[in-house]
């Protein structure tokens, strides 16, 4: 059985209620981020499912040089409080450098390791010392029980505080596929485990400067992740996602987003009922 997680006050893992990840893949502005948390809080609220609100202070893997990155660490960060005092809701966001561990760590609930980095052993070991509970995405160029040597250097730190997260496996140029039986393979390190339903739907590369995405596929593969049994689910949203900043092509919008959450939280249900 899998060790529970708790984020805050919402526990995840292996019986606990379906929990939801999501936000604007970045940080916009101060005002679109405390808009996003607004919406997704009342959506919580009225469906009753547990959320913790994500946005980046920093994309340090965009495709181009042009790409908008965010505000920055500091500017970021304090806008990550603001989220977390107004609306009394955890938070998380991805860290890239091991110095960037202990300041979000003072803010955020739970640190997120991005896929592309999650064999970099400094970045871990630092994120594994601020004793937080920590998101470590399987990067698209790994065997799901390749992350247990990921998850042996945070037992090293003695941090058993783990979420693993699925995104999608690297299948040929631009392309991603997601194969349901790496969520089994994470299962049995014996952590909560997390799928990525946006970044899987991701075409990397795909637009040339830019990373493409196929948001049609998002609500399939959320619901055989559930069915496969993953804890929670990380689905990046936004208002409009036409005017989004950064993955405007898997972002959901919230009318889409609801109705997805909808059938998620019910199917959770009855693969839970299964386990009874």
């Amino acid at each position: 059985m899998a060790k529970i997680c708790s984020i805050q006050n919402i526990p995840v893992g292996q019986g606990q209620p379906f929990v939801v990840i999501s936000g604007p893949c970045i940080i916009e502005s101060e005002a679109h981020t405390l808009a996003c948390a607004e919406a997704l809080v009342k959506l919580s609220e009225k469906l009753g499912i547990p959320l913790i609100f994500k946005a980046s202070y920093d994309k340090a893997n965009r495709s181009s040089i042009h790409s908008f990155r965010g505000p920055g660490l500091e500017k970021g960060l304090k806008i990550l409080e603001k989220v977390k005092k107004t609306f009394c809701l955890p938070v998380t966001t991805d860290i890239h450098e091991p110095s960037h561990a202990k300041p979000v760590a003072e803010v955020c609930d739970l640190l997120q390791i991005p896929a592309f980095l999650c064999r970099q052993t400094d970045l871990l070991l630092a994120a594994a010392a601020t004793k937080k509970p920590v998101n470590i995405k399987k990067g698209q160029f790994l065997a799901p029980w390749d992350m247990r040597n990921v998850v042996d250097k945070f037992l090293a730190m003695d941090n058993d505080k783990i979420i693993l997260t699925d995104r999608g496996t690297c299948f040929g140029y631009n392309n991603l596929v997601s194969d349901m039986r790496s969520l089994i393979v994470l299962q049995e390190f014996g952590y909560p485990v997390c799928f990525d339903a946006s970044h899987s739907a991701q075409l990397p590369g795909g637009l040339g400067d830019q990373t493409g995405g196929q948001r049609h596929y998002i609500p399939t593969l959320a619901k055989a992740a559930i069915a496969a049994g993953a804890h929670l689910l990380f689905i990046e949203s936004h208002p409009n996602p036409a005017e989004a900043k950064s993955d405007a092509t898997t972002v959901m919008p919230y009318d889409s987003l609801e109705k997805l959450l909808t059938e998620l939280k019910k199917l959770h249900s009855l693969i839970l009922s299964f386990s009874c």
